[in-house]
């Protein structure tokens, strides 16, 4: 029994050095909407996403991409905002095409920070008729230079209702910029 011990410590540490785990930081522009039948004619709201991210390579062409965002979302309508900001946690794998193009999709689970509608510089607190977590599924593509700077686009769609009141969620495109340390 503890050859058998010994020998899975060994495999699993041989295998843990062979692999490699990178960080680094994000940032970038958020093209949001909120769909759903309870929305509609209503515009989509630019912001922003800012964050870290870490890479566990499991093989030459395979890796993990978790990653913990502040990302800026929701929509406007004429001269009203929602403003709907998490703190998003992407678990993206990530396949590598060809060097430096890769593929990566996920789900991701966002828990919310701020809720509030804004409307002739008057701001309204919604955070009583706002789901505090939203889960949902990203796919994009990315780009990484050998010096370690990439560039990902991303699309993230919400699976569950930002409000208990009715059919609407998140949508959002992200383009992002960011260095691998």
């Amino acid at each position: 029994m503890k050859k058998i011990f010994f020998l899975a410590v060994l495999v699993c540490a041989t295998a843990m050095n062979a692999q490699q785990l990178d960080f680094g930081a994000k940032a970038g522009v958020n093209f949001a909407n909120l769909t759903g039948d309870d929305v509609d004619d209503i515009d989509g709201r630019t912001s922003f996403h800012v964050g870290l991210v870490s890479e566990f390579n499991l093989s030459e062409r395979f890796a993990i991409q978790p990653e913990v965002l502040y990302s800026s979302q929701g929509a406007e309508d004429e001269d009203i905002t929602w403003k709907l900001d998490y703190v998003s946690i992407p678990i993206m794998a990530k396949f590598f095409v060809t060097e430096g193009f890769s593929l990566h999709a996920g789900p991701y689970l966002a828990f919310n920070v701020v809720s509030e509608v804004e409307s002739e510089g008057i701001s309204v607190d919604l955070a009583d008729e706002t789901e505090s977590v939203d889960f949902g599924a990203a796919l994009g593509l990315g780009y990484e230079l050998p010096m370690g700077l990439f560039f990902q686009g991303r699309y993230a769609m919400g699976l569950s209702d930002i409000s208990s009141e009715g059919d609407a969620k998140n949508g959002v495109f992200q383009l992002s910029v960011g260095f691998m340390f």
